[in-house]
């Protein structure tokens, strides 16, 4: 409905349209990479049923074939399967006029706060991709897929404080290949710290995509390209103080991961009023503010989402989405194309 806010033409329609299809680069970079998937199954699950799916799945055939010789029975085993289970987080965010001051100066003040809005939810579904990827990697076990999952989906290189170990030419290639073997070609994205990158840059292995600005001129992009990988530079990944001695004493550990295809599924939830103007006339003498909703879901395929057994509400916190304890996994992880790498730079 057309109406005002911050002082000019507002129509929530409009504005609804263009915040769809603002450009996210980094969502298109992990689509492309074929790393993240949306996914139409959970998109039509969560549009009237709650924030809780479940995804049936079935296990890869085996077993031993028989001799047609026309004397010998063929044996028939059961399919096998089970299920994974999936949670929708609903998020909210208002701003208010002072938040866009600086914004409005353009020529073109809508478009102005759609990219401001739609900046702003990009950098948070980045940062609970990392923090959902930080839990189910935390996951360990004594043995079965758990144990299995920690000791082949893991390469530490950086735990020997004596010895530190930046990142080198293969290790992307020998992570990839320990953690799925003859399927390790399913890798296409990583995720990784400025200063892995840097490294990796200094190597002349990586190199930073570029884009034109308004004004023709070229600018990096946090997205890289490195050893055939589609590369996304975020300081959210983990980076630890490990400390040491002598020439290691300010040594950190970081985190670089490794997505492969289809480990990552999203769709978006039904929102009925994603966005709506208010005009609060006694706060700061009177203010006009711009309320923005969203529901989606993440989900790392292969894993299943428990609820907790306390402070549950109709939408996951991130302290929730983000504990290892939340989460179990569900398939052989030499069918998770998701690899994590610990270098010291």
């Amino acid at each position: 409905m057309a109406g005002t806010i911050f002082g000019i033409p507002f129509d929530d329609e409009l504005f609804l349209q263009m915040w769809n299809e603002a450009p996210d680069p980094y969502l298109t970079a992990m689509i492309e990479s074929g790393a993240v998937v949306e996914d139409p199954t959970i998109a039509g699950m969560i549009q009237n049923s709650g924030n809780i799916y479940t995804i049936p799945f079935y296990d890869t055939l085996q077993g031993d074939d028989q001799n047609y010789d026309g004397q010998t029975d063929i044996t028939v085993e059961e399919i096998a399967g089970g299920s994974q289970t999936g949670v929708v987080y609903g998020r909210a965010k208002g701003f208010f006029a002072r938040n866009f001051t600086a914004e409005l100066s353009g020529a073109d003040p809508m478009g102005h706060i759609v990219a401001t809005i739609a900046k702003y939810w990009q950098k948070r579904r980045q940062m609970r991709m990392i923090g959902i990827t930080n839990a189910v990697f935390n996951i360990t076990g004594a043995s079965g897929y758990a144990k299995k999952w920690a000791d082949a989906h893991t390469l530490n290189l950086g735990s020997d404080t004596a010895n530190a170990r930046e990142i080198r030419e293969t290790d992307l290639n020998d992570l990839a290949t320990q953690a799925c073997g003859d399927h390790k070609d399913q890798f296409g994205l990583a995720i990784m710290h400025s200063n892995v990158a840097k490294t990796l840059e200094n190597k002349q292995l990586l190199e930073f995509w570029k884009y034109t600005d308004a004004n023709g001129i070229q600018r990096p992009m946090n997205i890289a390209s490195v050893n055939g990988y589609t590369a996304i530079i975020d300081d959210g990944v983990p980076c630890e103080a490990v400390g040491g001695t002598g020439d290691n004493k300010d040594l950190k550990q970081y985190t670089t991961y490794l997505f492969g295809t289809g480990v990552i599924r999203t769709a978006k939830g039904r929102v009925d009023v994603p966005v709506e103007v208010n005009r609060d006339a006694k706060k700061n003498g009177g203010q006009d503010e711009l309320i923005t909703r969203m529901r989606e879901t993440l989900h790392p395929n292969g894993f299943s989402f428990k609820v907790p057994t306390s402070g549950w509400t109709q939408s996951p916190t991130d302290e929730q989405l983000f504990a290892k304890a939340n989460w179990d996994i569900k398939f052989d992880p030499k069918s998770i194309p998701m690899a994590k790498l610990i270098t010291n730079g």
